[in-house]
Formats: structure tokens, C-alpha cells, sequence
């Protein structure tokens, strides 16, 4: 098999040919065909998250077909087209995947972090975490739904009934969100880097009520607010966008600081939560929505072998929705 090979934090991927990897017992090696590029690929590569260990094939936003099948597993047949999304694999017996909380496990496994992911031409996975993918025949459209979407679905079902939602970073995850909420018949209010009109213009094609930076505010109150961008500093100035009673929802796994604020701000009943990983009926669920949505994803296909390069671009802010690799080698 061929990859894009992650040796040490901040170092350039390398294109390597590595052994084909064979299944164990419940696991499937799937031939990749695409796989979406996300933020968290970033934080992977900076070394900003815990306990990586070197070397690692990053992606975790994985379209393929099941091309070997390892001992016991019945669920998948050869061929079978699948959607492999960030949490790898779970205990199953600690509190919290005893309690249906199977992402706050003790001790997972991550697809693309702390197991090989999918920039390469192959990837093995277990089984139990592979979705199919019925019905969805886009593999360059489906990849970001793997992650963007079902952590950007999580995180609208955390921010409730919110008829007024803001979206802080309108980048993979906001722009299929605004969809699913337009979709449900909420009001979308897109906050975006300063001076990014593309992105501002972008939000309003979808149907977002305003569009603006994130330093400014809207002439109404929001309801929620979720935040995708890795920016701590956001949390205060949501804080201050949403009305009492209003929640602030943080959906990165890795997020700058939060500088302080004054209490003010989160006084009249104003909460803060964040989002960790998904569970495998968030990932039901929302494939289900993404198809009565008709959720429709603004991806832009690149070779794998420029995996560097839009890294680079998605560090800039220069990826419009969302970049996808194709395996080229």
C-alpha cells in the first residue's frame, strides 16, 4: 500500500510504501477512495494532541469499499461501500460505555491519530465502526459528512432548540450544519474571519440570515451559538451573542485558551459545553438526516500525493466547505 506518512510533529508527510496491512479478528481493510481533510489533521500534525505516536497515517474522513474481511466479522461483505469516522474502536465496559456513552470511553482508539487513517491507499479498521453507506454515491461528497458532519451534528443536537443559531467558523462542519438547520427551520447567523468574504457570501447562498465577522454581532439575540473554529477567544464574544438561557457549544477537540471573561457574561443562566467525538448512533442518525436533508457538501478533490499542500491551504483559511483527497498512486 501507498501513504502519506506523519514521522514527527510539524514535519513534512512523507509518500511511502508500506506492507499491505491484513485484517485481525473483527476488523476489515478497506480500499480507500476518498478522504476528506479536517481541522483535526492539523492539530494531529502540530502535535497539539495527547499521546501521538509516531509514525501515523493521518484522515479520518474515509470513503472505500471493504476489499478483505478479517476473522469473525459478519456485519460486511467484500465490496460493500463504507464510512469510517474518527472514533476507531471502544472498550465497551468501562462507566461510560456501559452508560451509551461510548464517546468518552476510557480507552478508544481514534482513525487517523492513534491508529492508521485513510491518506493512504488502504486502511484497516474494525469493523464495528465502519458505516455503510447505503444510499450515498458520491464518494468524494460523502467523505466530509465522516467527521464534519457528524460532529457537526452532534454538536446542533447539543445546542438544542435554538431557533436563532450562530455558527462560529464556517468552514467543512458549518456549512453542512447551516443545511440540517435551515433544513429543521432555524435562522443561521455565520461568523467568519475578518475580511473573508468568500466564506460570508458562501453562508448566505445557504441560506444564513447574516453573515459577518466574528468580532461583530448581529442586531438579535441568539439562541445558541456553536463554535468549529480552534479559537479560544470566540468563547467570550458567543457569550456575549446569545440571550439568556442561551448555550455555547465548542465542537473542536483542541481549542487555543480561553482568555478570562467576566462573569457577566455567563450569568443569567448562559452555559458553556463542549462536544467530544461521536458515538456510533450519532452516526446513524445523522446519515439518515443527511439523506432527507439532502444535504449537499462544497468539496474540492485533490491527489493525495498534495496532502501537504492543503494542509498549508486549510491552515491559511483558503479551503472554501471542504478539501478531499483522492489516492493517486
Amino acid at each position: 500500500m501507498r501513504a502519506m506518512v506523519l514521522r514527527k510533529p510539524g514535519a513534512p508527510l512523507q509518500p511511502e510504501t508500506l506492507a499491505d496491512p491484513d485484517p485481525g479478528p473483527g476488523e476489515i481493510r478497506v480500499k480507500v477512495r476518498a478522504c476528506g481533510v479536517c481541522r483535526t489533521d492539523l492539530h494531529v500534525y502540530d502535535g497539539e494532541l495527547p499521546d501521538i505516536r509516531y509514525p501515523i497515517v493521518p484522515g479520518h474522513e474515509i470513503v472505500g469499499h471493504v476489499d478483505q474481511i478479517g476473522p469473525g466479522v459478519t456485519t460486511h461483505k467484500l465490496g460493500a461501500r463504507v464510512g469510517i469516522p474518527w472514533l476507531g474502536h471502544t472498550c465497551g465496559h468501562c462507566m461510560f460505555c456501559a452508560r451509551g456513552m461510548e464517546n468518552l470511553c476510557d480507552q478508544p482508539t481514534f482513525t487517523g491519530y492513534t491508529r492508521n487513517g485513510g491518506y493512504a491507499t488502504h486502511a484497516v479498521v474494525d469493523a464495528n465502526f465502519a458505516f455503510p453507506l447505503d444510499g450515498l454515491e458520491d464518494d468524494i461528497a460523502i467523505a466530509p459528512l465522516l467527521c464534519a458532519g457528524l460532529i457537526g451534528w452532534r454538536s446542533l443536537v447539543m445546542a438544542g432548540k435554538a431557533e436563532r443559531l450562530g455558527i462560529y467558523g464556517f468552514g467543512a462542519a458549518g456549512h453542512i450544519v447551516a443545511q440540517v438547520a435551515r433544513w429543521q427551520g432555524r435562522h443561521i447567523y455565520a461568523f467568519t474571519r475578518e475580511h473573508d468574504q468568500a466564506a460570508q457570501d458562501f453562508a448566505r447562498q445557504l441560506g444564513a440570515t447574516w453573515a459577518g465577522a466574528a468580532g461583530q454581532r448581529p442586531d438579535v439575540a441568539l439562541d445558541a451559538a456553536i463554535i468549529y473554529a480552534p479559537a479560544g477567544e470566540l468563547v467570550p464574544a458567543a457569550l456575549r451573542a446569545v440571550r439568556k438561557g442561551g448555550r455555547v457549544v465548542c465542537a473542536g477537540i483542541h481549542m487555543s485558551d480561553i482568555p478570562t471573561f467576566p462573569y457577566s457574561l455567563l450569568w443569567g443562566e448562559r452555559q458553556v459545553v463542549s462536544v467530544a467525538n461521536l458515538t456510533r448512533q450519532d452516526g446513524l442518525d445523522f446519515l439518515r438526516v443527511a439523506q432527507q436533508a439532502q444535504i449537499r457538501t462544497h468539496t474540492t478533490p485533490y491527489p493525495l500525493s498534495d496532502a501537504n499542500d492543503v494542509l498549508a491551504r486549510l491552515r491559511r483559511g483558503d479551503v472554501v466547505g471542504a478539501a478531499v483527497l483522492i489516492p493517486d498512486f
